[in-house]
């Protein structure tokens, strides 16, 4: 893993970072580390992690 944020890049060492893993067979791997929520909510919606991940709601 690197020490700077995944999403702009900042030298981790200056924040207190939010690291994020992927479990891939029961393994888990880590994707790295974002220097606040913010640049992890980028990242997430940039790379579309969300599109199609919610329940459809219908209250019939």
């Amino acid at each position: 893993m690197t020490d700077t944020c995944v999403d702009c890049g900042s030298d981790l060492a200056a924040y207190e970072p939010v690291y994020v893993s992927e479990t891939t067979d029961g393994e888990r791997d880590p994707v790295g580390g974002f220097c606040n929520y913010a640049c992890l909510s980028a990242y997430i919606d940039e790379a579309e992690l969300t599109d199609g991940a919610a329940c459809t709601w219908s209250p019939d």
